[in-house]
């Protein structure tokens, strides 16, 4: 097998503007890309809705060798409800936490170094006060399973993942492709997975001749597909061919081919200057607020 890689999260938000303030301002990332859509994308990267949406791109360097999110934007949808799926995501930055602080952005201290913050949406990080890496700072996304050894299965033995560390009496796995790449965490939640409408979906990349030989293990093994293998446009960027997958929880797996995403995932410079155009023309807001209404909850 060919080496894989961790690229990103996918984080639905309602309020780009303090979300933007999150990421750039307190974490400290960059933005990386953004992207504007007129309908919806045909393996659903913005969630079950077609209409007007963008893709902000946003990480501490680019997505060769950094794990980045991935905040989609549905215009016209102001909130979404969380589940237990999304557990958090945990990076080292004690500038992060010194922006917090001075931001005045509610801040918990759970561990000795270790400060909980909400993003807009209440997705929580976990920041470690700590220098932040040379390398990529993020650590680990954590997802909610509610059977350790069955998602264990899926993970390593179907994915290739493999075992970083284990820990029965927490009921928690580590796993990873690398070990210079940012891991994946699963943990017990006790009962089933609720999505809410607020799920996400995490990205990685394989070789562009891996994406059929997963698709037919996946229906070998009779595990779900959610989009067969489709190639995507990005209108003046690379056509890239991703399959999404569901996980034995309904955690969403996006798997893209390598080379194309390399070409389509370049920062772009102009990246923050498209963001905040978009979001200065955006009048949604104004509109709902001058009808006398709020923009509806997913």
């Amino acid at each position: 097998m060919a080496a894989r890689r961790a690229l990103h999260f996918v984080f639905k938000v309602g309020d780009r503007g303090r979300t933007a303030r999150f990421y750039r301002e307190l974490l400290g990332m960059s933005v990386l890309r953004h992207e504007e859509f007129e309908e919806g994308c045909k393996a659903s990267c913005n969630g079950p809705y077609d209409g007007k949406w963008s893709k902000t791109m946003v990480g501490y360097g680019p997505e060769d060798n950094h794990f980045v999110a991935e905040l989609t934007y549905n215009y016209g949808i102001g909130e979404y409800c969380l589940g237990n799926d999304f557990l958090g995501l945990t990076l080292v930055s004690s500038q992060a936490v010194s922006n917090a602080k001075k931001m005045g952005w509610p801040l918990k201290e759970v561990t000795t170094g270790i400060f909980e913050a909400e993003a807009p949406g209440g997705y929580k990080f976990y920041l470690e006060d700590k220098e932040q890496l040379k390398q990529d700072p993020v650590l680990k996304v954590t997802l909610g399973v509610s059977d350790l050894q069955k998602s264990v299965n899926y993970w390593s033995d179907l994915l290739g993942m493999q075992i970083y560390e284990k820990d029965e009496e927490k009921q928690r796995v580590l796993l990873g492709y690398a070990d210079n790449q940012c891991k994946l965490e699963l943990k017990t939640v006790g009962g089933a997975v609720d999505h809410g409408t607020a799920f996400g979906r995490i990205a990685f990349s394989c070789a562009k001749e891996e994406l059929p030989n997963i698709e037919a293990l996946m229906k070998k093994e009779n595990q779900k597909i959610l989009t067969p293998l489709v190639s995507l446009d990005t209108p003046g960027k690379a056509t890239v061919q991703v399959i999404i997958l569901a996980d034995p929880d309904g955690h969403e797996i996006c798997f893209v081919g390598d080379e194309a995403f390399r070409d389509l995932s370049k920062v772009d410079p102009n990246g923050d200057k498209l963001l905040d155009d978009a979001m200065a023309a955006d009048n949604s807001d104004k509109w709902f607020a001058a009808q006398k209404m709020k923009k509806a909850s997913a």
